[in-house]
């Protein structure tokens, strides 16, 4: 394998998954997985009907445990019921274990990237324990589908979603001068029209205010989630919507659910929002520090087609810096994937990729803010993160005896495989210390 087909690998993929065919042209390779239907939209998830069916289960469990506990003590000697299996972490655990096995099995590791790559630009996390159901259904149903399309459905996609109307509490967002507001006294919710505008799409750039947050909010009141219905999702409520126009930025938007959709197309499409967009992508694909030529090449991209992701992801590819040599630091969710790629172990022998990633410091799906995990190597690099790579890798390497280490060596980095690195794998005590020095050494940390 030679440098340039394991930069594609690597720098835009998720590691050469065993001796897999190599790509005789890595460019070419790159840009047909953007041609092709998503195959990870084909996994037996849950919908995100079958997640609001399990949070209701739930629901009615504890109401249930609740009324047990004021009930009279059972007569001594009867059985005690038996323990409540919850119903959101069965659904969860299932589905996580789907999108993993999918990472380190897939043969469009670009299109994956991308895939997680929104997924952490939308944000939404285990942090607020419901959103369990409903995570994985949020990748399948909200992300998937767009992740070469227009970036405005996907934001409608998104904000639409139970997951994101969840965590960020627009599911309980009312207006106070709405007939629900007026009758319960509750108000209004602006985190989702807060992190939209700050995170999603234009950021403080763009000049907003506190005011402009507050009438966004009003905007999207209504926006919210049926949990009755058969089957259970997304619902506009007309009467918790707060009535009248809103002003937003110096745009005026009618009220209504129409309104909602009108604020949201404005922003995805917004100079700001392209800028916020084009950085992000560069920085996560090529450096740290995104080079200014980069972001105004890919910025251009996503202002000319308005929102074009396919065509902006295809010039990331187009750039002369994500060819230069390897900088990124792989997040410890990306070094998990990478490692188990390049053994290429059979499922039975791979550690759980969940404590894995949790044992690294980037447990799935469990973002601690909005604004998603980071994206840069200070954040990653502290000597006690490392020392638990090294562990990790050690464990590893035990899991897979097996596996030449200097085979492996070859096979995963390739022409980005330093001489004095090989020899040192090569000459190792063991098999087990080889593929440790492997996997914890510097060229395979990055990407």
């Amino acid at each position: 394998m030679d440098a340039h087909q394991a930069q594609a690998m690597i720098r835009f993929g998720l590691g050469r998954r065993g001796e897999e065919k190599l790509p005789t042209d890595p460019g070419a390779w790159l840009a047909g997985q953007l041609d092709r239907p998503d195959p990870g939209l084909a996994l037996a998830t849950h919908s995100s009907a079958d997640g609001l069916a399990a949070l209701r289960q739930f629901r009615q469990m504890m109401q249930a445990r609740k009324q047990a506990a004021k009930a009279p003590a059972a007569p001594a000697g009867k059985p005690r019921p038996p323990g409540m299996v919850n119903p959101i972490r069965r659904v969860y655990v299932a589905d996580a274990q789907l999108a993993l096995d999918h990472m380190l099995e897939t043969d469009a590791p670009f299109r994956e990237r991308l895939v997680w790559f929104w997924a952490n630009h939308f944000t939404v996390s285990l942090r607020r324990g419901f959103c369990a159901a409903v995570a994985v259904s949020f990748v399948q149903e909200a992300i998937r589908p767009h992740v070469t399309g227009r970036f405005v459905d996907m934001v409608l996609a998104v904000m639409r979603h139970p997951a994101m109307l969840l965590y960020l509490d627009n599911a309980q967002s009312i207006g106070p001068d709405s007939p629900a507001g007026r009758r319960t006294h509750r108000g209004l919710n602006e985190n989702l029209a807060r992190e939209c505008m700050e995170l999603h799409t234009v950021t403080p750039a763009a000049g907003y205010t506190q005011a402009d947050v507050t009438a966004f909010a009003r905007v999207l009141t209504g926006w919210s989630i049926n949990f009755q219905a058969n089957p259970p999702g997304f619902m506009y409520r007309r009467f918790a919507h707060e009535p009248g126009a809103q002003t937003v930025m110096g745009q005026h938007f009618a009220g209504g659910e129409e309104a909602g959709v009108a604020a949201l197309t404005w922003l995805a499409d917004h100079p700001a929002t392209h800028h916020h967009l084009a950085r992000r992508l560069v920085q996560h694909f090529v450096a740290d520090t995104p080079p200014v030529d980069a972001v105004a090449r890919v910025e251009g991209v996503l202002r000319d087609t308005r929102g074009d992701l396919k065509a902006a992801s295809l010039e990331l590819i187009r750039l002369p810096g994500a060819w230069q040599p390897l900088t990124k630091l792989r997040q410890p969710a990306d070094y998990v994937v990478g490692v188990l790629r390049a053994v290429d172990l059979p499922q039975a022998r791979r550690p759980g990729l969940l404590a894995s990633m949790a044992g690294l410091g980037q447990p799935f799906f469990t973002a601690p803010l909005p604004n998603g995990w980071p994206d840069t190597a200070a954040d990653w690099a502290g000597p006690e993160t490392m020392l638990r790579r090294i562990d990790w890798s050690f464990e590893v390497a035990g899991r897979a005896a097996m596996r030449d280490p200097a085979a492996v060596a070859r096979a995963s980095l390739g022409g980005l495989l330093p001489p004095a690195t090989f020899e040192q794998v090569a000459r190792a005590g063991s098999r087990r210390e080889g593929m440790t020095l492997l996997l914890a050494a510097p060229e395979f940390q990055r990407r």
